[in-house]
């Protein structure tokens, strides 16, 4: 069996020999391992992949924390072949949900995805042919709090792991933001703050802007402003008119966004105050 160990505490001596020493207690096999230790918030981070013979994993688990009991470290160990269960939050704009099924249909994301939620109905057929469960769950302004616990409610009913939101167009309360703390991933296109509110391709296109790019972040209550996962960029010129300019912003969101999933999925990405730490492999 394949494992796949986390870890984030203070860092001092002795972690990564208590790590080793604790994946041999299970009969395993190092078989990956990257470490960070930050100096400015001096947090030390682990991710390690072990080949066991073993095939409880409550058993390698106390296998290994014995090992590490006495350095005080909260470590996890899951099987690496069990995939995250994700819930999709979306509106109207599909091109984020349509890459996400078609990677996931494709066997490229390594998770589940038990359900779709949307504020309008627009994608149920979409969502559906895909064999997925479409809920959809309306928002007003007075009926938030209600909306948002029918999503805490399906969120333990399909024991998710963690959410999307594939161009939710609504804000998350702070209540829902810390209920899921480091458990919801957003995306969105890269001109902020710059460029706020409808249209800003063709905002950035008025000031002559040369990049376009999209940023992938966990959710708080600080709006769009929480742990970057992942960011890319493409070059732009004066040639480029605003609907060229959105189309490029749709594809770089697509593939941001399916990066931040995957690395949150295999456990590569470790908060460190308000930055993120991500072991690609």
């Amino acid at each position: 069996m394949h494992y796949v160990l986390t870890l984030s505490c203070p860092d001092h001596p002795g972690i990564v020999r208590a790590i080793a020493q604790g994946a041999g207690a299970a009969d395993g096999n190092i078989t990956e391992s990257a470490q960070f230790s930050d100096p400015v918030t001096g947090l030390f981070s682990m991710r390690v992949e072990l080949e066991s013979p073993w095939e409880d994993v409550d058993a390698v688990r106390s296998a290994i924390t014995s090992a590490v009991h006495e350095l005080g470290m909260h470590l996890q160990i899951r099987p690496r072949d069990e995939p995250r269960r994700m819930l999709i939050l979306v509106s109207k704009i599909d091109h984020c949900l349509v890459d996400l099924l078609y990677r996931w249909e494709r066997g490229e994301l390594p998770v589940d995805i038990p359900v779709v939620v949307s504020n309008h109905e627009d994608l149920r057929e979409l969502v559906e042919r895909h064999g997925i469960e479409f809920v959809h769950v309306p928002v007003t302004p007075s009926t938030k709090p209600e909306a948002e616990a029918q999503v805490l409610a399906l969120v333990e009913q399909h024991r998710i792991d963690f959410v999307v939101l594939a161009r939710y167009m609504q804000v998350l309360s702070d209540d829902l933001c810390r209920s899921l703390s480091g458990r919801v991933i957003n995306i969105h296109h890269s001109f902020l703050p710059g460029f706020k509110g409808a249209k800003p391709y063709h905002q950035a296109h008025a000031r002559g802007v040369k990049l376009i790019g999209a940023t992938a972040h966990y959710v708080t209550a600080e709006l769009d402003e929480g742990p970057i996962i992942e960011q890319e960029v493409v070059r732009v010129n004066h040639t480029r008119t605003p609907e060229q300019m959105v189309a490029l912003g749709r594809d770089v969101e697509r593939l941001v966004l399916a990066r931040a999933v995957t690395a949150h999925a295999e456990d590569r990405v470790f908060l460190c105050g308000a930055r993120t730490v991500v072991f690609h492999p």
